[in-house]
Order: structure tokens, then sequence, then C-alpha cells
């Protein structure tokens, strides 16, 4: 029969007090954090590209994290639906949202929103940019950007661009072409990247700015014109097309980007592990191949680089829709 005397008593008391201290450190440091799955939300239905995106950080984050990723796919109302269930998730490290430009800012600016982008959520990490080609039917006689502005100019209301719907990053790098060069064209939505680019194809429309991935083939096998890409830089896929700005249109710049977002509150040392592992699994070759072989590029960065960035695109598109007098459904 062994007894507890009072001197083990102290060992044993001062163990079990050591323990939960151990305990309460690694949680407050991050070090014990992952130690159940994490759920990632995509706003959006499977099958897209930004599914796809997901899917693949998720997983080698999972490699990472050594614990598994779950991508839950909640698409619906233009990624509003899985937007709010995230904003409205614990901030405990298990929830995070994977987002594009239009869902956080260009969505929440034309439609009325239950979650605010900035209030509700901590931004985590900066995952990719997307460029976006502008490109014209091949009846357009218009070899470059400079003619299709004297086209606009001398046919003002004649030319007509297509998006990807209403309120869309496509529709607004349109609206923003308008007021750089203060041309005219009517904006004729379609329900999709697709369908816009088949419209385009067909002849019913002039203008598309597209996702250069959808259109990369098209350029290539003679259907589209390429006239300029959309970004700062040129793109790796296509080095050949001018970017807007070489092209003489100042200060235009779109970039479709998408990153990761958390419930606000999140414990900084799980989000800074998440923001770490992520700039990891971006840094991977087989990752940035991943992503320069859809036409867009892996980025990375701190929180505090990327939140900066959702504010700022805020400040641009707020006033783009503005001086554009678009409808607002708010």
């Amino acid at each position: 029969m062994h007894l507890i005397t009072r001197n083990s008593a102290k060992i044993i008391l001062i163990a079990w007090a050591g323990a939960t201290a151990s305990v309460a450190w690694c949680q407050s440091t991050g070090e014990s954090y992952p130690y159940r799955p994490i759920r990632l939300i995509q706003p959006f239905p499977p099958g897209g590209g930004a599914d796809v995106a997901a899917r693949f950080v998720g997983q080698l984050l999972s490699e990472r994290l050594g614990q598994t990723v779950v991508v839950d796919n909640r698409g619906g109302a233009g990624g509003a639906i899985g937007t709010e269930l995230a904003a409205r998730a614990a901030p405990d490290g298990y929830t995070l949202l994977m987002v594009t430009a239009s869902t956080i800012v260009i969505h929440p600016l034309m439609n009325k929103v239950p979650f605010d982008p900035i209030r509700d959520f901590d931004a985590v990490v900066h995952i990719a940019n997307v460029p976006l080609i502008l490109v014209v039917h091949p009846a357009v006689p218009a070899k470059s950007v400079q003619d299709l502005i004297s086209l606009e100019k001398n046919q003002p209301g004649r030319i007509n661009f297509a998006s990807s719907g209403e309120g869309t990053i496509s529709h607004l790098a349109g609206e923003l072409f308008k007021l750089l060069t203060g041309t005219d064209m009517v904006h004729v939505p379609y329900r999709g990247g697709g369908p816009a680019r088949s419209a385009l194809m067909g002849g019913q429309v002039q203008v598309n700015f597209g996702n250069m991935l959808a259109s990369a083939g098209d350029v290539r096998a003679g259907r589209l014109r390429a006239l300029a890409i959309s970004t700062a830089r040129r793109a790796e896929g296509m080095p050949d097309v001018p970017t807007l700005q070489e092209a003489g249109v100042k200060h235009y710049e779109v970039v479709q980007w998408s990153g990761m977002l958390a419930p606000r509150g999140m414990l900084r040392a799980h989000l800074d592990r998440i923001n770490r592992s992520v700039n990891t699994v971006l840094d991977l070759p087989k990752t940035k191949q991943f992503f320069l072989s859809g036409g867009s590029e892996a980025v990375g960065g701190t929180p505090q680089t990327f939140g900066a960035l959702i504010k700022s695109e805020i400040a641009k598109w707020a006033q783009v829709i503005k001086q554009s007098k678009l409808k607002v459904n708010r």
C-alpha cells in the first residue's frame, strides 16, 4: 500500500501546477495550435477557379500544420452567404475564409450585406494576384489600346463591353477604363465570365475585361485580340501583351486578388502561425508553378500588408462606383 506523504503531495501539486502553466503557455503562444481540424470556408460552389486554389493551398497547409484543413463550400449571394458564416464563427482559429476582391470589397460596396469587411474580420495573408486582360472581337478595328480609345471617342455609346455580372471586377474594370480615358462604352452584364466571353466571340459585344487564364486560349487561337493586361506588370503567361499603363492609360491597375481572413478576434499567436505556414506553402516551387499555370501569381506577406490592401481597395472602388454613378443596392 502506497501512502502519499505531505512532501510527496507537495511534489504532485507542483507537478500539476507546472503542467497547467505549460498548457496555458502553449495556448497563449500558439505552440499547441492547431490540435483539431480547421475549416476553410470557400464562399463559392465547387469546381471554380477559387475552389481549386482553396483546395490546393488547403492540402499543403494541412501537411504543414499536421492537421486536416477541410474546405467548406458555401456558395450563394455573390459570396455573401459563406462570408457571413465566417463572420459569425468563433474566433478560435478553427474557421478561416478564402476571399477575392469581388467578394470582400466590390460586392459589399454594391449590395447590402450582413457583415462588415473590416470590422468583422482579421486579415491573415494575401494568397495570389490574377490579372485581367482587355480583349476585343477580331472584327473591331482596333489593334491597340489607343486605337480603341479613338474608336470609342469617335463613336460614343456605340461600343459595348461585356462583364461577368453587375458589380463584378470585370464590370468595374471597364468603368475605371471609361473614367481614366474619358470614353463611353455601354455595359452589358452576363451571368458569368463564360457567357460574357461567348457573347464577345459571337460578336454581340465588342470588348471584355476578362480573366487572363480563361481568355488566353481564345487569344492564341485568333478568336479574340488581346490589347493589354490590367496589372502594373506584364503577365508571365503573355509577356508580349503590354500593360494598360504602358499603353498610355496612366494609373490604371486592376487585380483580381485572393486572400485569407479570420473572424475578428483570433488569438494573435494563432493568426501568426497560419500566416507563417501559408507563406511557406506559397514559396514552394510547385505552388508558384500551380498559380503561374493558372495565369496568376502567388504573393504572401504579412497580415498588416494584406489588411492595408483591403482598405485601399475599398477606398479605390468606392470612388469608382461614385464617379461612375453606378446603381448601388444598399
